[in-house]
């Protein structure tokens, strides 16, 4: 008889493989998805912030609050991109309220500014002219 030595994985091995393969990705992608949204959730946080204390300066210098896009090319739009009265950046779109476009008269008042998430689960964040940052949403 002929002796052939084989060399290799056998197809049970393969399989076996790639089914553990399927179950680690499939416990890993859910954890990672979370904590990218969570992340973005937290810069969401530090633009608010940031939008807050723009504000402040805003109104010394003006006697009025600033509309959202106003802040954001002060900023030389680092905060994210105009598009009309709302400025966006990455999953959030941010809009300012009393809308569509408040007035100089209005911002004299107050002012809302919401950072909404549209996604499998919606998130909201709402800053006001007393600097509170309060998520609404989930």
């Amino acid at each position: 008889m002929k002796n052939s030595k084989q060399d290799g994985f056998s197809l049970i091995e393969l399989l076996l493989v790639v089914t553990i393969l399927a179950i680690v990705a499939a416990l890993a992608i859910p954890s990672f998805m979370k904590a990218a949204r969570m992340t973005e959730n937290g810069v969401t946080w530090s633009i608010m912030r940031t939008i807050s204390s723009s504000q402040a300066s805003f109104y010394a210098q003006n006697n009025r609050w600033a509309r959202i896009t106003e802040i954001n090319d002060r900023t030389g739009n680092t905060l994210g991109v105009n598009v009309g009265d709302k400025m966006i950046r990455g999953k959030f779109t941010y809009e300012m309220f009393p809308q569509p476009s408040p007035t100089d008269d209005d911002l004299r008042q107050k002012y809302v500014i919401t950072a909404v998430r549209m996604d499998d689960t919606i998130y909201k964040f709402e800053l006001n002219q007393s600097g509170e940052i309060e998520q609404v949403l989930p």
